[in-house]
């Protein structure tokens, strides 16, 4: 500990421009060794700290014979626990509250309560409070029901009867499984490949998903495609469904729009038994403001949970910020963590909103250099329970993965705490799709600077590993378009048909294939894809609302479109596929390895590089298709062509003949058609 104090962390040692904040950074490092020895000097480890949900909320005591119920409420004056096993009495059952630390108990015993507290009852808690007397959800409950008649939302008792558990050599097999995949992840054995899906979306019929028609219909397409993991979305409780589940009010109650904490369950193990690691969109970064459902102004205070005045107000998320500086918020969050990871056996995190975590001004400010990084803007709080929450996350499932929305770029993020960095294993590339769209409304084709794109999907931390993307749920919501929607705009619901012919169509078809290889090859170590993005989903999403009299029309995903054999969507579909079975092939994710220029070519629109010992050749020339195309490779020798994106399967014109060998001249210069708006990848055989 006093060596890395007294030199420079191992961050600053790989990035010397972050020597002029080795204090700054000694400081992070030092804030999160002090907090994590002090929570271990009182509760014994940070893990034990993360069990609140085992004493607070609704527990069954088997030596008491009874059920207990525990909040923590310091400021409020009285709690009520009412419901349908008192006739939803005001008064008849008060909790006594336990000096000091803040905490109402009710002890409900089986002798008396048998019939009338058990699985499947309804209740509430009735504060009271500086705010006056006010019916709420327990914080941490486990199950919240929504009334379909009157809409309120209500806690249930959730206690089914114990099921004969399936054979254990069946469950021990796929669970190994994952945990060799996601240690092989880790460790640059096999590429990260992310499906990004939301359960109440993601079936054709206009309607909620659930998650058992999940598990049985969409896990088997992730499979088929070839993606190695699924990013969950909506998970925790919220009562707008339109929010897409970032407006938590739950935190410990998987959402009940989609089924019983046993369909999740049954879930998460079909995924594993497919090879899936399964992680789950977390969303510490901000709470509903909601005060029948949520956390605010729980006790009567504005600060129970969130910073007070306006600081505790998210200025575009309408929504409330926690106080990471309390020591019952960081164990409100950190035993979520630990719930949802060993409750669930999910396979990891990906925390939202990790940007407005980390600054007080949310991110609203441009970071121009290092120093925007080390003001005093930053929430020093913030960043030490982030740290906390990675090695929590790593202690519990060294395998696990965890990944931060964060678009400032922060230093250390993605890098182990040890070294002076905050522990994530990865860090969204969020400049990839504002790029992206930036270029495809901005630019006409013929502006496109091929050496530009190419040196943008590189600039990254290359000591931190990136999940690169094209586009996610962000950019397929309602007022915004999809890449494909943007290619060929009107034309998807027109002329997609085989048969039909369309010059914006091919343009869009041809560009949707090469924008997503050119990502997934230069822009991260990882890579995402939200649900039916792969084939080009032709609509936005949009939530069912009062703007649009409430219909499921546009949420949903059209798997069909793919898999009538008669549109074109199919055509992208199997390129995607064949793309991500590429990657695999080849580990073209691993980290460190090196990508080399081999020709830049702005006049031809072509770019030419070598990665992973496969060279990729991407023309995006409108019109300029350039026979006897010469450019220079690493190595002596035969090459042949592993992948074009010109294949007929693929919506190509097949100008390009497969069984074509190409050799190396003299000058280690090799010979290609290159075909305009084409990718083709080679490898050298010989």
């Amino acid at each position: 500990m006093k060596t890395a104090t007294r030199k420079y962390l191992r961050i600053v040692q790989q990035d010397s421009w972050l020597a002029p904040f080795n204090r700054h950074l000694t400081e992070r490092f030092m804030r999160f060794h002090e907090l994590l020895f002090r929570l271990e000097e009182v509760y014994g480890s940070l893990y034990d700290f993360a069990g609140a949900h085992e004493q607070l909320g609704i527990t069954y005591d088997a030596t008491a014979k009874g059920w207990y119920y525990r909040e923590w409420a310091p400021a409020a004056e009285a709690l009520f626990l009412i419901g349908d096993f008192n006739n939803w009495n005001r008064t008849s059952h008060p909790l006594k509250k336990k000096e000091p630390d803040g905490i109402w108990e009710i002890f409900l015993d089986d002798a008396t309560y048998a019939e009338q507290w058990k699985h499947g009852s309804l209740f509430k808690v009735l504060v009271k409070s500086a705010i006056g007397e006010v019916e709420r959800i327990p914080a941490y409950i486990r199950r919240v029901v929504q009334d379909e008649t009157t809409k309120d939302f209500a806690a249930q008792v959730w206690h089914p009867p114990v099921q004969q558990s399936s054979n254990d050599e069946s469950t021990a097999a796929p669970k190994a499984s994952v945990e060799q995949l996601a240690s092989d992840i880790k460790a640059g054995k096999t590429p990260l490949l992310i499906y990004e899906a939301h359960v109440g979306m993601a079936q054709e019929r206009e309607g909620l998903g659930t998650y058992r028609e999940f598990a049985d219909f969409i896990l088997p397409r992730i499979q088929k495609a070839g993606y190695n993991a699924i990013q969950l979305m909506a998970v925790a409780e919220h009562p707008y469904y339109g929010s897409f589940g970032y407006h938590v009010s739950s935190f410990f109650a998987p959402s009940s729009r989609f089924g019983t904490p046993e369909d999740l369950k049954y879930l998460i193990e079909k995924a594993h038994e497919a090879g899936l690691l399964v992680i789950m969109d977390l969303v510490h970064s901000h709470a509903v403001k909601n005060i029948l459902e949520g956390l605010n102004f729980w006790d009567g205070t504005e600060y129970q949970y969130f910073h007070a005045g306006g600081r505790g107000e998210h200025p575009d998320w309408d929504s409330k910020l926690f106080n990471y500086g309390k020591w019952e918020v960081l164990q409100f969050l950190l035993s979520n963590v630990r719930y949802w990871l060993e409750e669930f056996d999910f396979d990891g995190f990906r925390f939202d909103g990790v940007t407005s975590m980390l600054y007080v001004h949310h991110g609203h400010v441009a970071f121009n250099s290092y120093a925007d990084y080390f003001t005093e803007a930053v929430d020093k709080d913030a960043v030490t329970y982030l740290q906390l929450a990675n090695y929590l996350t790593h202690h519990i499932k060294p395998w696990a993965i965890t990944i931060a929305e964060d678009v400032s770029g922060m230093p250390g993020l993605g890098f182990p705490i040890e070294g002076g960095g905050i522990g994530f294993d990865y860090r969204l590339g969020m400049g990839i799709p504002d790029y992206w769209i930036k270029l495809l409304k901005d630019q006409t084709d013929e502006q496109w600077d091929v050496v530009q794109m190419y040196y943008t999907m590189l600039n990254r931390r290359k000591d931190e590993r990136t999940v690169a993307y094209c586009e996610s749920h962000d950019q397929a919501l309602v007022g915004d378009k999809t890449i494909a929607f943007r290619l060929m705009d009107k034309e998807m619901y027109f002329s997609m048909a085989k048969n039909i012919p369309s010059l914006a169509v091919d343009r869009g078809i041809a560009l949707h294939k090469m924008i997503r290889m050119f990502t997934i090859a230069l822009g991260g170590e990882g890579y995402l894809n939200f649900m039916g993005n792969e084939f080009g989903h032709p609509e936005w999403i949009d939530f069912p609302r009062e703007g649009n009299n409430w219909s499921y029309k546009y949420a949903r995903r059209q798997w069909s479109l793919a898999d009538n054999g008669l549109l074109r969507y199919e055509y992208l579909l199997a390129f995607d596929r064949a793309m991500i079975a590429l990657v695999t092939r080849y580990n073209l994710l691993q980290p460190g390895l090196q990508t080399h220029l081999l020709n830049e070519d702005r006049t031809n629109q072509t770019i030419c590089f070598e990665k992973g010992g496969v060279i990729f050749v991407f023309n995006f020339h409108p019109t300029a298709s350039v026979p006897d195309y010469k450019f220079w490779v690493p190595r002596h020798g035969k090459y042949r062509i592993v992948l074009t994106s010109d294949e007929h399967e693929f919506g190509g014109h097949e100008r390009i003949d497969l069984a074509t060998e190409f050799f190396t001249d003299d000058k280690q210069f090799i010979s290609i058609y290159n075909t305009q708006r084409t990718v083709q990848i080679f490898e050298r055989i010989g």
